[in-house]
């Protein structure tokens, strides 16, 4: 029991280390091409930020446990729109965080976006077709995000060594791979352990260990008053995890799990949804007050899933 603890604690380091090093060289790298601040928080910093969640599925379908997998990515991206923006919005110095017109627009629709794997999952079952309907409904959103981000300022160009970069990206992504794999084994021991649900050690271990990356790559850009960049990370990591990684699971091997993730973990996923957009959207800030708002639904998110999966 001690050692497995230990190897996760160790894992989720893993984790976080290789996922903060592979936003900090994808960032460097996308800007050696002069990509915009907005696109490279919603695409290229959110696609590296997925890898986590991604590693940590596709490892736990293929253990036999794929409710741990969901549960993560469902219960990460609870505490991204809640938790997070809670706590930049409460402890970044700043007054609020402003949405711009921009992610405005985009935002509109990201909450129905999310509806797509809510629906396809009401059987308690992801096939291959599924899988490839939310991957298509994940890229035409990046797409449509891509179009109306495209003609925006530019980012600064990046003037540093593209190999160099791209060889510590590569680095990066491999303790994230690691990290990953024994997590998922280390889990599932403590939950047989323990006799938890696998889907309470995905939501409120393994799950709250992928969002910190996120969390703390947003908290930077805020205190340097990059809002787009922050809120751009968050809620192209949100959309992805939703759709384009439980769709490439699906399609590596079809699989059954509890309804109880969508019906209590995606329904809470899919209110935080619509909530955190309809504040974005009230005075076009994320406000102290919200902020407060934001974490104490997500602690009524911690309680309610604890009562269910014990």
């Amino acid at each position: 029991m001690i050692t497995n603890i230990f190897v996760l604690a160790v894992s989720i380091f893993l984790i976080i280390k290789g996922a903060m090093l592979s936003t900090k060289y994808a960032v460097k790298f996308a800007e050696n091409f002069q990509v915009s601040k907005f696109l490279v928080g919603l695409i290229i910093v959110a696609v590296i930020s997925i890898l986590p969640e991604t590693f940590i599925s596709i490892n736990s379908v293929l253990s036999g446990v794929p409710e741990l997998g969901l549960g993560t990515l469902f219960g990460s991206n609870v505490a991204d729109l809640t938790l997070a923006f809670g706590i930049i919005v409460l402890f970044s110095g700043r007054k609020n965080i402003k949405i711009e017109n921009k992610i405005l627009k985009s935002n509109a629709i990201f909450p129905f976006f999310l509806l797509l794997p809510i629906i396809l999952g009401l059987d308690g079952h992801y096939g291959r077709l599924e899988g490839l309907g939310l991957i298509l409904i994940g890229v035409f959103f990046y797409y449509y995000a891509f179009k109306n981000g495209v003609n925006e300022a530019p980012a600064i160009r990046e003037k540093g060594n593209r190999l160099t970069n791209f060889l510590c990206l590569i680095g990066s992504i491999s303790l994230l791979l690691v990290g990953a794999h024994f997590a998922v084994d280390s889990g599932v021991q403590i939950a047989t352990t323990l006799g938890f649900s696998p889907v309470l050690i995905g939501i409120l271990v393994i799950g709250l260990g992928t969002v910190i990356p996120e969390l703390l790559f947003a908290f930077q850009a805020v205190k340097k008053y990059d809002d787009s960049l922050a809120v751009g990370d968050i809620l192209g990591t949100v959309l992805a995890d939703a759709t384009i990684v439980v769709g490439i699971i699906a399609i590596i091997k079809p699989f059954y799990f509890p309804w109880k993730i969508i019906g209590i973990t995606g329904a809470f996923m899919m209110m935080a949804a619509f909530i955190t957009s309809y504040l974005m959207h009230t005075g076009k800030t994320l406000t102290k007050r919200e902020g407060v708002f934001l974490i104490l639904y997500w602690l009524t998110f911690v309680i309610t899933e604890y009562f269910v999966n014990t």
